[in-house]
């Protein structure tokens, strides 16, 4: 074998495995641990039984089995072999067998014992992969349950292998220093000019490396469109070979890209070249510094693919590949100055994706206390395991039901696997389509078409995406054919039997006779049994859209979210539709992909969901109390007829728009409460709008019988409710302390105001005459502050001393007054005057 930097601690590692059963390697990239490890392990028979070696992709798990067979002068198949989805070259010699890894969780959730298997290597574990950590989780269980002679190994470039060791028991790790050859890093000198696209700016640094550099070239792209643009900008280059390099395309294709070209070539990859490939004669790196990955929104229960910078990791792991096969040159498409502002790893995968397969295969283990290196967040684990209960996988109690277990043998997201195993193998193009990428990228969003496009594909239509997706279909509709169990019936339709498709040659309940082995053709190419749109509905029973009131297209979705979709299009005037791609948007997501489906197509495929609900609620848009008895699915309402609901739910719905609204406190009750806080004593009720609102089941809601609108609510009297909550003993001591009315030496009751910093009246100054001393009131004998009113009820003097402003500021106002008001009383001295509302009579 070629000696490589990880060749030196080769003895090491062998050791460490021998003595603790575990360790953790850590090799910089291009040090060859992928190609070299596994086969020294081999050659040392250190190992009782099979090595399976785990490659997150399966260009890799080729590529790594292809590269060991090609050392041992062997073809694959023999020694080394490989198992990815849909292809196996392995034999009863294979003793190094490289996988995916997803065939590893079936491979342990099939036989948790691993049978055979001495030794499980977790190659690239810095990429942190939901199905490696989840593999990672099941080989250390099972290692400490079964078989604790099983040795495993995770080998990784960047990843923080403490913790890792750690999550192994301390396993021993060992490190390879240094590359094989030095590469050095160049910066842009000044960040690019803002108005430039990423694909011109890309562009322009391939010319300017060309121009400066040798040898073979690999760019990082963040996906398929920017690689295709690039390609594009840079046709014109004389003696040029560009090979895209991304997951979708096929094999032939990917292989191009790693094979020698004649010329100088340029490979426009994604992130699938950070890792595990040897792209020969790689001597430069141009990095655009940007990374592509899928987000899950547990809220919208959808996941998008955003575009965000690439850590500092992946710099690194991208940057080690220009220093593989010689000295190398890295062009990193940033300043050296916002090299600090990187985030240090990309987050596991397992922290932002859909965690519906990780769920199922939890229930279908039987626990979900795994050691994982970083454990599923519950609030998306939650969302998943709803889902699954949605689709029958997991019963009431989060168990795996017969269906479940069904569901987590099929190679297919959950959602795909229930339709597949519910309406058989005449879903198995339509399961192919949905997990593929879109073969009409930029048609409307019809899936009519897409199915269309399968059979009869036109010039507009992707063929290597149409291939793979028939090539898969084939492959999912045999799985269906030889699995022997039928598929698990629907709910019956209102008055029928089961929706199981009839046998060939019978007649099917919509009357149409069925020849042996085809089935009756519907639109959209799909058989009988099942409409297109029944089959996406039982994929997404969450996303199957009402449209809203309205011109713009825009649905509510039977999940609870919205969609939304461009005026004008084929399906933008469909009333019901089921949305198979979104955007992912939280609040309202665009439709990427959707079939327009029927009432009655609904009716019979969700007649077990669909249920008659009384609603009486409060209406933020309508201002009112809405009393309505409908007919649901979900989020969707099909029928919709007025109801006549019992008072206690009109109170209780009034009840919540008044905690929409906030209370209505009109001066009296501001009063009542102002004088509650001065007098509160021990085991008082709170007073507070916090206080009230949250308790305002008890006191307030007897007191809304009849309330239904808003305008009834701003015009509630809240007193005799507050008096209620308040109680008979509270409001006598209440009057005792901080009495509610002042009287005037007329007999009126002024009410007192609590609500600033002293109690305070407003009385007319004519009626306090003969007053002389200050108004003291309560139990603390506080002071009034008085406002002294004209016979016009406007303020002429504030006083909290009486006595003191008859004595001084009276004739002053007496001065002013008596010319305004010459018929109302002004006596020279008003202590002695009688109090008065009367004015002179006329002509006196």
């Amino acid at each position: 074998m070629e000696a490589l930097p990880v060749s030196a601690v080769l003895p090491e590692v062998a050791e460490a495995l021998a003595r603790s059963g575990v360790a953790v390697l850590q090799a910089p990239p291009g040090a060859g641990k992928t190609t070299l490890v596994p086969l020294d392990l081999l050659a040392r028979g250190i190992v009782a039984g099979r090595i399976v070696m785990l490659e997150p992709r399966r260009l890799a798990a080729r590529a790594a089995a292809e590269r060991m067979a090609e050392t041992l002068g062997e073809p694959v198949g023999r020694t080394v072999g490989y198992r990815i989805r849909g292809e196996a070259k392995v034999s009863s010699a294979t003793r190094m067998e490289v996988v995916t890894e997803g065939i590893l969780t079936r491979m342990i959730q099939s036989d948790p014992e691993l049978s055979g298997i001495g030794l499980v290597i977790f190659d690239e574990f810095h990429e942190r992969s939901l199905n490696a950590d989840l593999g990672l989780a099941l080989c250390l269980e099972v290692r400490g349950a079964l078989r604790e002679d099983l040795k495993l190994l995770v080998m990784s470039a960047t990843l923080d292998a403490g913790p890792v060791a750690a999550l192994m028991g301390d396993a021993p790790v060992v490190t390879s220093e240094g590359r094989a050859f030095p590469v050095e890093t160049r910066w842009l000198p000044r960040p690019p000019d803002a108005s430039l696209r990423l694909e011109a700016v890309v562009a322009g640094a391939v010319r300017a490396a060309l121009a400066e550099t040798e040898g073979g070239m690999l760019v990082f792209l963040p996906g398929e469109g920017e690689i295709r643009r690039v390609e594009a900008l840079l046709r014109d280059l004389p003696g040029v070979a560009l090979r895209p390099l991304f997951g979708a395309m096929d094999f032939a294709a990917q292989r191009a890209a790693l094979a020698p070209a004649e010329g100088r070539k340029v490979v426009l990859a994604t992130s699938i070249a950070e890792t595990s490939l040897t792209l020969p004669d790689i001597r430069v790196v141009v990095d655009a510094g940007r990374a592509r990955r899928a987000r899950f929104d547990p809220n919208s229960g959808m996941s998008r693919l955003v575009t965000e910078r690439v850590t500092k990791a992946e710099a690194e792991q991208r940057r080690g590949r220009a220093g593989r096969v010689g000295p190398g040159i890295c062009y990193r498409l940033w300043t050296k100055g916002e090299e600090g502002g990187l985030a240090p790893f990309p987050p596991a995968e397992i922290e932002v994706a859909d965690l519906a397969g990780l769920a199922l295969e939890l229930a279908l283990w039987g626990g979900a206390d795994l050691p994982f290196l970083t454990p599923p967040p519950a609030g998306p684990l939650a969302e998943a395991r709803s889902l699954l209960t949605d689709l029958g996988a997991l019963d009431a109690q989060g168990h795996i039901t017969a269906h479940g277990k069904r569901l987590a043998g099929l190679p297919l997201h959950p959602r795909l696997a229930h339709m597949l195993a519910v309406a058989g193998p005449e879903a198995a193009t339509l399961a192919a389509l949905l997990a593929e990428r879109d073969p009409l990228r930029g048609a409307p969003p019809d899936l009519a078409l897409r199915m269309q496009a399968i059979q009869r594909p036109g010039p507009e239509a992707d063929r290597g995406v149409v291939e793979r997706i028939r090539a898969e279909a084939r492959r999912l509709a045999a799985a269906m054919r030889g699995a022997g169990a039928p598929p698990p019936p629907s709910p019956p339709h209102p008055g029928e039997g089961s929706r199981a498709a009839p046998a060939p040659g019978q007649v099917s309940e919509r009357g149409v006779s069925l020849p042996p082995g085809g089935g009756g053709m519907r639109r959209g190419g799909v058989a009988e049994g099942y409409s297109l749109a029944e089959m996406a509905a039982l994929a997404y029973p969450d996303r199957i859209g009402l449209r809203r009131k309205g011109e713009a297209p825009r649905w509510v979705l039977s999940g609870g979210k919205g969609a939304a979709m461009a005026a004008g299009l084929p399906l933008s005037g469909a009333r019901l539709i089921v949305a198979t791609d979104l955007d992912g948007d939280a609040r309202e997501a665009q439709v990427r992909q959707a079939v327009a489906i029927s009432e009655a197509e609904v009716r019979r495929l969700c007649a077990d969901r669909i249920a008659w609900v009384e609603l009486c609620e409060w209406s933020r848009r309508e201002g009112r109390v809405l009393a309505r008895r409908q007919e649901r699915l979900g989020a969707l309402v099909l029928d919709d007829r007025p109801w006549e609901a019992p008072p206690e739910a009109v109170a209780r719905a009034a009840l919540e728009g008044v905690r929409q609204l906030g209370l209505p406190w009109s001066p009296a009750a501001r009063r009542l409460r102002a004088r509650a806080r001065l007098a509160r004593g021990e085991g008082w009720p709170g007073v507070e709008d916090a206080d009230l609102i949250a308790t305002a089941e008890d006191w307030l809601l007897p007191h809304l019988a009849g309330v239904r609108t808003e305008a009834e609510i701003r015009a509630l009297d809240l007193v005799p409710a507050l008096q209620g909550l308040l109680g008979w003993d509270r409001l006598a001591e209440m009057d005792r302390l901080v009495p509610g009315h002042f009287e005037t030496p007329l007999g009126r009751r002024i009410p007192i105001d609590y609500e600033g910093e002293v109690p305070a009246i407003e009385v007319r100054l004519q009626e306090m005459f003969g007053v002389t001393q200050h108004p003291l009131i309560g139990a603390a004998r506080m002071p009034l502050r008085i406002t002294l009113l004209s016979p016009a009820q406007r303020p002429v003097q504030v006083t909290t001393d009486l006595p003191r402003f008859w004595a001084t500021s009276y004739a002053d106002v007496r001065k002013d007054m008596r010319g305004a008001y010459p018929r109302h009383p002004w006596p020279e001295d008003p202590t002695q005057a009688e109090p008065t509302l009367r004015a002179k009579p006329r002509g006196t």
